[in-house]
């Protein structure tokens, strides 16, 4: 389905649109419509970014994710000292 809708645009921002949608070969709605979908990408990502900041951001640099009192390196050995490869 495919929703039409009305937007105002400062003149200067519609005339780069209008160029760009040209130099692309593409409709200017379809341009819209990339614009939109990359800045709303961007923002799940910048949202997952600080999520992950705030989750990591507090935890202590002498703990690892099991929370136990190895750090870094430590924490890999021990994870992975039964692997056979």
């Amino acid at each position: 389905m495919i929703m039409k809708t009305a937007i105002s645009l400062p003149d200067q921002l519609y005339n780069e649109a209008e160029k760009t949608a040209t130099s692309m070969g593409i409709p200017r709605s379809q341009l819209y419509a990339k614009a939109i979908e990359a800045f709303l990408d961007n923002r799940k990502q910048s949202n997952l970014t600080k999520k992950l900041n705030e989750i990591y951001g507090k935890s202590d640099s002498k703990s690892d994710f099991l929370g136990t009192e190895i750090g870094g390196l430590e924490a890999l050995r021990e994870l992975t000292k039964n692997d056979t490869w």
